[in-house]
Protein backbone atom coordinates (compact mmCIF):
# COMPACT_ATOMS: atom_id res chain seq x y z
CA UNK A 1 0.00 0.00 0.00
CA UNK A 2 1.44 3.41 -0.39
CA UNK A 3 1.97 5.82 2.06
CA UNK A 4 0.38 8.57 1.99
CA UNK A 5 2.81 10.76 3.22
CA UNK A 6 5.01 10.20 0.10
CA UNK A 7 2.32 11.06 -2.37
CA UNK A 8 1.99 13.75 -4.93
CA UNK A 9 -1.04 15.49 -6.50
CA UNK A 10 0.18 14.50 -9.91
CA UNK A 11 -0.16 11.21 -8.86
CA UNK A 12 -3.99 10.77 -8.85
CA UNK A 13 -6.76 10.46 -11.39
CA UNK A 14 -9.03 13.50 -11.98
CA UNK A 15 -11.83 11.33 -13.51
CA UNK A 16 -11.49 9.35 -10.10
CA UNK A 17 -11.45 12.39 -8.12
CA UNK A 18 -14.68 13.59 -9.77
CA UNK A 19 -16.77 10.29 -9.37
CA UNK A 20 -15.58 10.31 -5.67
CA UNK A 21 -17.11 13.64 -5.31
CA UNK A 22 -19.74 12.91 -7.04
CA UNK A 23 -20.71 10.48 -5.53
CA UNK A 24 -20.22 11.81 -1.69
CA UNK A 25 -22.96 14.11 -3.14
CA UNK A 26 -25.54 11.69 -4.51
CA UNK A 27 -24.92 8.90 -2.55
CA UNK A 28 -24.76 5.49 -4.96
CA UNK A 29 -22.09 4.46 -7.67
CA UNK A 30 -25.19 4.50 -10.22
CA UNK A 31 -26.26 8.12 -9.78
CA UNK A 32 -22.63 9.14 -9.87
CA UNK A 33 -22.07 7.15 -13.07
CA UNK A 34 -25.17 8.91 -14.75
CA UNK A 35 -24.03 12.34 -13.67
CA UNK A 36 -20.90 12.04 -15.22
CA UNK A 37 -21.22 10.10 -18.09
CA UNK A 38 -18.79 7.27 -16.75
CA UNK A 39 -19.56 3.42 -16.72
CA UNK A 40 -20.19 1.94 -12.93
CA UNK A 41 -17.72 -0.56 -13.63
CA UNK A 42 -15.14 2.06 -14.38
CA UNK A 43 -16.16 4.29 -10.97
CA UNK A 44 -16.12 1.06 -9.38
CA UNK A 45 -12.05 0.45 -10.11
CA UNK A 46 -11.32 4.62 -9.94
CA UNK A 47 -12.86 4.30 -6.26
CA UNK A 48 -10.58 1.48 -5.73
CA UNK A 49 -7.65 2.67 -7.16
CA UNK A 50 -8.22 6.14 -5.35
CA UNK A 51 -8.54 4.62 -2.00
CA UNK A 52 -5.68 2.89 -2.14
CA UNK A 53 -3.24 5.59 -2.69
CA UNK A 54 -4.68 7.54 -0.52
CA UNK A 55 -4.75 4.34 2.37
CA UNK A 56 -7.66 4.94 3.25
CA UNK A 57 -11.51 4.49 2.74
CA UNK A 58 -13.30 7.27 1.54
CA UNK A 59 -17.04 5.56 1.67
CA UNK A 60 -18.97 3.13 3.85
CA UNK A 61 -20.46 0.65 1.29
CA UNK A 62 -24.22 0.19 2.82
CA UNK A 63 -27.06 -1.44 1.33
CA UNK A 64 -28.66 1.96 0.62
CA UNK A 65 -25.63 3.54 -0.74
CA UNK A 66 -22.19 5.12 -0.10
CA UNK A 67 -21.46 6.79 2.55
CA UNK A 68 -18.79 9.35 3.33
CA UNK A 69 -16.02 8.43 5.84
CA UNK A 70 -14.33 11.16 7.71
CA UNK A 71 -11.85 11.29 5.77
CA UNK A 72 -14.40 11.60 2.49
CA UNK A 73 -15.80 14.45 4.13
CA UNK A 74 -12.63 16.36 4.47
CA UNK A 75 -11.73 15.90 1.07
CA UNK A 76 -14.75 16.07 -1.07
CA UNK A 77 -15.33 19.38 -0.73
CA UNK A 78 -11.66 20.08 -1.37
CA UNK A 79 -12.03 18.34 -4.46
CA UNK A 80 -15.48 20.49 -5.77
CA UNK A 81 -13.46 23.46 -5.15
CA UNK A 82 -10.63 22.40 -7.13
CA UNK A 83 -13.18 21.14 -9.82
CA UNK A 84 -14.38 24.48 -10.20
CA UNK A 85 -11.14 25.91 -10.44
CA UNK A 86 -10.10 23.58 -13.55
CA UNK A 87 -13.73 24.37 -14.82
CA UNK A 88 -13.57 21.43 -17.79
CA UNK A 89 -14.06 17.72 -17.10
CA UNK A 90 -11.70 17.27 -20.30
CA UNK A 91 -8.77 18.90 -19.06
CA UNK A 92 -6.38 16.31 -17.07
CA UNK A 93 -3.65 15.99 -13.86
CA UNK A 94 -0.47 16.04 -16.92
CA UNK A 95 -2.36 18.77 -18.62
CA UNK A 96 -2.36 21.48 -15.58
CA UNK A 97 1.31 20.33 -14.24
CA UNK A 98 2.48 20.68 -17.53
CA UNK A 99 0.99 24.45 -17.98
CA UNK A 100 1.91 25.43 -14.57
CA UNK A 101 5.75 24.12 -14.78
CA UNK A 102 5.43 26.12 -18.15
CA UNK A 103 4.31 29.21 -16.22
CA UNK A 104 6.78 28.89 -13.32
CA UNK A 105 9.66 28.26 -15.30
CA UNK A 106 9.13 30.43 -18.62
CA UNK A 107 10.37 27.53 -21.31
CA UNK A 108 9.61 24.20 -22.21
CA UNK A 109 13.42 23.10 -21.48
CA UNK A 110 12.93 24.61 -17.66
CA UNK A 111 9.35 22.94 -17.11
CA UNK A 112 11.30 19.66 -18.08
CA UNK A 113 13.70 20.04 -15.76
CA UNK A 114 11.68 20.40 -13.33
CA UNK A 115 9.03 18.11 -13.58
CA UNK A 116 11.33 15.42 -15.50
CA UNK A 117 8.87 15.12 -18.29
CA UNK A 118 9.81 15.41 -22.39
CA UNK A 119 9.82 17.70 -23.83
CA UNK A 120 7.47 16.94 -26.35
CA UNK A 121 5.23 15.26 -23.84
CA UNK A 122 4.99 18.68 -22.35
CA UNK A 123 4.31 20.38 -25.85
CA UNK A 124 1.95 17.88 -26.72
CA UNK A 125 0.08 18.20 -23.03
CA UNK A 126 -0.08 22.12 -23.36
CA UNK A 127 -1.30 21.63 -27.05
CA UNK A 128 -3.83 19.48 -25.67
CA UNK A 129 -5.35 21.77 -23.25
CA UNK A 130 -5.59 24.38 -25.16
CA UNK A 131 -7.89 22.33 -27.27
CA UNK A 132 -9.51 20.98 -24.51
CA UNK A 133 -10.31 24.49 -23.26
CA UNK A 134 -10.67 26.08 -27.03
CA UNK A 135 -8.18 28.70 -25.86
CA UNK A 136 -4.99 29.85 -27.14
CA UNK A 137 -2.27 29.43 -23.63
CA UNK A 138 0.73 29.97 -24.63
CA UNK A 139 2.57 32.77 -28.10
CA UNK A 140 5.83 32.42 -29.61
CA UNK A 141 8.04 35.47 -28.73
CA UNK A 142 11.23 35.16 -30.17
CA UNK A 143 12.94 31.73 -29.45
CA UNK A 144 10.72 31.51 -26.52
CA UNK A 145 7.20 31.30 -24.92
CA UNK A 146 4.90 33.14 -22.93
CA UNK A 147 1.47 33.06 -21.78
CA UNK A 148 -1.61 35.07 -23.17
CA UNK A 149 -3.90 36.51 -21.30
CA UNK A 150 -5.78 33.69 -21.10
CA UNK A 151 -3.04 31.57 -20.09
CA UNK A 152 -2.48 33.10 -17.28
CA UNK A 153 -5.66 33.26 -15.93
CA UNK A 154 -5.88 29.65 -16.71
CA UNK A 155 -2.79 28.96 -14.77
CA UNK A 156 -4.00 31.15 -11.85
CA UNK A 157 -7.56 29.05 -11.32
CA UNK A 158 -5.09 25.51 -11.76
CA UNK A 159 -2.63 26.67 -9.18
CA UNK A 160 -5.70 27.71 -7.04
CA UNK A 161 -6.65 23.72 -8.04
CA UNK A 162 -3.51 22.61 -6.59
CA UNK A 163 -3.47 24.54 -3.56
CA UNK A 164 -6.88 23.38 -3.00
CA UNK A 165 -5.69 19.17 -3.59
CA UNK A 166 -2.65 19.89 -1.54
CA UNK A 167 -4.60 21.11 1.29
CA UNK A 168 -7.05 17.62 1.28
CA UNK A 169 -3.97 15.23 0.78
CA UNK A 170 -2.72 17.49 3.91
CA UNK A 171 -5.47 16.81 5.71
CA UNK A 172 -6.13 12.95 4.93
CA UNK A 173 -2.42 12.72 6.52
CA UNK A 174 -3.70 14.08 9.61
CA UNK A 175 -6.24 11.41 9.79
CA UNK A 176 -3.17 8.76 9.51
CA UNK A 177 -1.60 10.62 12.78
CA UNK A 178 1.12 12.05 11.08
CA UNK A 179 0.79 15.94 10.22
CA UNK A 180 2.66 16.65 6.91
CA UNK A 181 2.27 19.35 4.17
CA UNK A 182 3.58 22.70 3.55
CA UNK A 183 2.97 26.30 4.87
CA UNK A 184 3.91 28.79 2.64
CA UNK A 185 4.07 32.15 4.78
CA UNK A 186 4.68 35.88 2.77
CA UNK A 187 6.57 37.99 4.93
CA UNK A 188 6.74 41.69 4.54
CA UNK A 189 9.35 43.43 6.38
CA UNK A 190 7.94 44.27 10.05
CA UNK A 191 6.71 40.48 10.27
CA UNK A 192 10.65 39.46 9.94
CA UNK A 193 11.44 41.31 13.24
CA UNK A 194 9.89 39.05 15.82
CA UNK A 195 6.28 37.58 15.65
CA UNK A 196 7.00 35.40 12.59
CA UNK A 197 10.17 33.86 13.79
CA UNK A 198 8.52 33.30 17.00
CA UNK A 199 5.45 32.01 15.46
CA UNK A 200 7.56 29.50 13.17
CA UNK A 201 10.00 28.51 16.03
CA UNK A 202 6.69 27.44 18.30
CA UNK A 203 4.90 25.76 15.20
CA UNK A 204 7.64 23.81 14.12
CA UNK A 205 8.40 22.24 17.92
CA UNK A 206 5.46 21.24 17.66
CA UNK A 207 5.04 19.88 14.21
CA UNK A 208 7.99 18.98 12.65
CA UNK A 209 7.13 16.82 9.97
CA UNK A 210 5.09 20.12 8.12
CA UNK A 211 7.40 21.78 5.45
CA UNK A 212 7.41 25.55 6.55
CA UNK A 213 8.65 27.99 3.34
CA UNK A 214 9.04 31.41 3.60
CA UNK A 215 9.07 34.37 0.94
CA UNK A 216 10.49 37.75 1.76
CA UNK A 217 9.52 40.78 0.20
CA UNK A 218 7.30 43.67 -0.14
CA UNK A 219 3.67 44.01 -0.11
CA UNK A 220 3.42 44.05 -3.87
CA UNK A 221 5.76 41.43 -4.84
CA UNK A 222 3.87 38.89 -2.81
CA UNK A 223 0.01 39.77 -3.52
CA UNK A 224 0.24 38.17 -6.68
CA UNK A 225 1.75 34.70 -5.54
CA UNK A 226 -0.74 34.76 -2.66
CA UNK A 227 -3.72 35.42 -5.57
CA UNK A 228 -2.53 32.30 -7.12
CA UNK A 229 -2.20 30.25 -4.07
CA UNK A 230 1.83 30.31 -4.42
CA UNK A 231 2.03 31.24 -1.03
CA UNK A 232 -1.05 30.56 1.70
CA UNK A 233 -0.80 33.66 3.77
CA UNK A 234 0.60 36.94 3.86
CA UNK A 235 2.36 39.32 7.09
CA UNK A 236 2.80 42.39 7.30
CA UNK A 237 1.38 45.80 7.14
CA UNK A 238 -2.80 45.87 6.51
CA UNK A 239 -3.60 47.96 3.80
CA UNK A 240 -6.51 50.67 3.89
CA UNK A 241 -8.40 50.49 1.67
CA UNK A 242 -8.56 46.82 1.45
CA UNK A 243 -6.29 45.85 -1.55
CA UNK A 244 -9.90 43.91 -2.82
CA UNK A 245 -13.06 41.90 -2.39
CA UNK A 246 -10.90 38.35 -3.45
CA UNK A 247 -8.76 38.89 -0.16
CA UNK A 248 -9.30 39.14 3.51
CA UNK A 249 -7.11 41.23 6.03
CA UNK A 250 -7.08 40.62 10.34
CA UNK A 251 -5.56 42.46 12.31
CA UNK A 252 -2.71 41.47 14.51
CA UNK A 253 -1.69 44.01 16.66
CA UNK A 254 -0.87 48.05 16.16
CA UNK A 255 2.76 48.97 15.60
CA UNK A 256 3.82 52.96 16.63
CA UNK A 257 6.99 53.76 14.59
CA UNK A 258 9.56 55.61 15.91
CA UNK A 259 12.21 58.03 14.20
CA UNK A 260 15.57 56.05 14.05
CA UNK A 261 18.51 58.09 12.98
CA UNK A 262 22.79 57.28 13.61
CA UNK A 263 24.44 57.44 17.03
CA UNK A 264 25.79 61.00 17.85
CA UNK A 265 22.85 62.06 14.91
CA UNK A 266 22.64 66.31 15.71
CA UNK A 267 18.99 65.66 16.10
CA UNK A 268 19.10 63.02 18.99
CA UNK A 269 19.99 66.05 21.62
CA UNK A 270 17.45 67.39 23.51
CA UNK A 271 13.84 66.90 22.23
CA UNK A 272 13.32 68.02 18.54
CA UNK A 273 10.33 68.48 17.42
CA UNK A 274 8.58 67.46 13.53
CA UNK A 275 9.75 70.76 12.21
CA UNK A 276 12.98 70.60 13.04
CA UNK A 277 13.25 67.14 11.70
CA UNK A 278 11.96 67.89 8.82
CA UNK A 279 15.09 69.46 8.20
CA UNK A 280 16.94 66.39 7.51
CA UNK A 281 16.78 64.20 4.92
CA UNK A 282 14.74 60.95 5.29
CA UNK A 283 14.81 57.38 3.71
CA UNK A 284 11.10 55.86 3.58
CA UNK A 285 9.47 53.56 1.93
CA UNK A 286 8.03 53.93 -1.27
CA UNK A 287 4.46 55.93 -2.01
CA UNK A 288 1.51 53.23 -1.52
CA UNK A 289 3.33 51.74 1.38
CA UNK A 290 1.19 52.13 4.91
CA UNK A 291 4.58 53.58 6.61
CA UNK A 292 4.74 55.89 3.95
CA UNK A 293 0.91 57.50 4.87
CA UNK A 294 1.84 57.34 8.28
CA UNK A 295 4.90 59.56 7.42
CA UNK A 296 2.77 62.12 4.99
CA UNK A 297 -0.12 62.48 7.75
CA UNK A 298 2.39 62.86 10.43
CA UNK A 299 3.87 66.29 8.87
CA UNK A 300 0.75 67.61 6.19
CA UNK A 301 -1.78 67.49 9.82
CA UNK A 302 0.56 69.76 11.22
CA UNK A 303 1.32 71.59 8.49
CA UNK A 304 5.17 71.07 7.92
CA UNK A 305 6.54 70.66 4.56
CA UNK A 306 7.36 67.26 3.94
CA UNK A 307 10.82 66.55 4.24
CA UNK A 308 13.40 65.51 1.10
CA UNK A 309 13.46 62.47 0.51
CA UNK A 310 16.46 61.51 -2.00
CA UNK A 311 16.39 57.65 -1.23
CA UNK A 312 13.21 55.89 -1.50
CA UNK A 313 13.42 52.13 0.33
CA UNK A 314 11.62 49.46 2.19
CA UNK A 315 14.82 47.28 2.92
CA UNK A 316 15.08 47.73 6.82
CA UNK A 317 19.22 45.81 5.53
CA UNK A 318 19.79 48.61 3.34
CA UNK A 319 18.41 51.58 5.24
CA UNK A 320 20.13 50.53 8.41
CA UNK A 321 23.38 50.75 6.84
CA UNK A 322 22.79 53.90 4.97
CA UNK A 323 21.70 55.27 8.75
CA UNK A 324 24.70 54.36 9.99
CA UNK A 325 27.37 56.46 7.67
CA UNK A 326 24.64 59.58 6.93
CA UNK A 327 22.35 62.20 8.39
CA UNK A 328 19.68 60.43 7.22
CA UNK A 329 16.65 59.40 9.24
CA UNK A 330 13.70 57.06 8.91
CA UNK A 331 10.78 55.84 10.41
CA UNK A 332 11.07 52.12 11.83
CA UNK A 333 9.46 49.85 14.27
CA UNK A 334 12.58 49.69 17.03
CA UNK A 335 11.65 45.81 16.53
CA UNK A 336 13.03 46.14 13.40
CA UNK A 337 16.71 47.17 14.74
CA UNK A 338 16.85 46.18 17.84
CA UNK A 339 20.44 44.34 17.64
CA UNK A 340 21.11 47.96 16.66
CA UNK A 341 20.01 50.10 18.98
CA UNK A 342 21.15 48.11 21.69
CA UNK A 343 24.62 47.77 20.04
CA UNK A 344 24.45 51.81 19.78
CA UNK A 345 24.98 51.74 15.96
CA UNK A 346 21.76 53.33 15.83
CA UNK A 347 19.57 55.75 18.44
CA UNK A 348 15.76 56.54 18.78
CA UNK A 349 16.09 59.89 17.91
CA UNK A 350 12.19 60.61 18.60
CA UNK A 351 8.52 59.45 19.47
CA UNK A 352 6.13 60.06 16.88
CA UNK A 353 2.22 61.66 17.74
CA UNK A 354 0.51 58.24 19.04
CA UNK A 355 -2.17 58.44 16.72
CA UNK A 356 -0.06 57.86 14.15
CA UNK A 357 -0.10 53.81 13.74
CA UNK A 358 -0.11 51.02 11.67
CA UNK A 359 -2.25 48.06 11.88
CA UNK A 360 -0.31 44.65 11.04
CA UNK A 361 -2.07 41.68 10.29
CA UNK A 362 -2.53 38.62 8.06
CA UNK A 363 -4.20 38.97 4.47
CA UNK A 364 -5.50 35.81 2.53
CA UNK A 365 -7.61 35.18 -0.29
CA UNK A 366 -11.70 35.92 0.96
CA UNK A 367 -12.14 32.00 0.21
CA UNK A 368 -9.06 30.52 1.65
CA UNK A 369 -10.04 27.16 4.05
CA UNK A 370 -7.21 26.78 6.41
CA UNK A 371 -6.12 23.13 6.97
CA UNK A 372 -6.18 22.19 10.77
CA UNK A 373 -2.26 22.36 10.52
CA UNK A 374 -2.85 25.98 9.14
CA UNK A 375 -5.32 26.86 11.61
CA UNK A 376 -2.67 26.15 14.77
CA UNK A 377 -0.40 28.33 13.25
CA UNK A 378 -2.71 31.65 12.75
CA UNK A 379 -3.94 31.02 16.13
CA UNK A 380 -0.02 30.94 17.45
CA UNK A 381 1.09 34.06 15.83
CA UNK A 382 -2.14 35.67 17.09
CA UNK A 383 -1.09 34.65 21.04
CA UNK A 384 2.26 35.46 20.20
CA UNK A 385 0.81 39.19 19.07
CA UNK A 386 -1.28 39.24 21.60
CA UNK A 387 1.31 38.60 24.51
CA UNK A 388 4.06 41.06 23.05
Amino acid sequence: MLILSLMDIWDFNLRHLRAAATIGHLGTISAAAQAIHISQPAITQGIARLETQLAQPLFERRTEGMVATEAGRLLFPRIETALTQIASPRVTMTQIRAIIALASAGSYSGASAVTGLAQPSLHRAVGDLSVALKKSLVERRGKGVALTEQGRRTVRRFRLARAELEAGLSELTALLGRETGRLAIGAMPLSRARILPAAVATFHRDHPDVAIHIVEGAFHELIEPLRDGEIDLMIGALRDPSPGPDLRQRRLFEDRPVVIGRKDHPASKGSPSLKALAGYPWIIPATGTPLRAVWVRMFAERSIKLPDVPIACGSVITIRQILVDSDFLTLLSPDQVAVELEAGWLSRIADIPKEFIRTIGTTTRAEWRPTAMQTKFIRILEAISESS
